[in-house]
């Protein structure tokens, strides 16, 4: 078992760092990691795992990832 796959706010942070980081993302001030939940552990691994596994997206790849972070933020 690796330490992604512990469900802590912890980790959602860690890997809300690493997709915007891996997308370059312009808005990433915007997208504070403290405001995703444990909650949404499995949805945020899911996208994680998906940015992990590629070197390069596309501009609509990428505006499709970021629209689905902003979906699972805190309201």
């Amino acid at each position: 078992m690796s330490n992604m796959d512990q469900q802590t706010q912890e980790n959602v942070e860690i890997m809300i760092e690493a997709i915007k980081t891996k997308l370059r993302m312009a808005s990433g001030a915007a997208m504070q990691a403290s405001n995703f939940s444990v909650d949404q552990y499995e949805d945020i691994k899911d996208l994680y795992d998906i940015v992990n596994g590629k070197d390069r997206f596309s501009i609509s790849e990428v505006e499709a990832l970021v629209s689905e972070l902003g979906k699972l933020r805190k309201k």
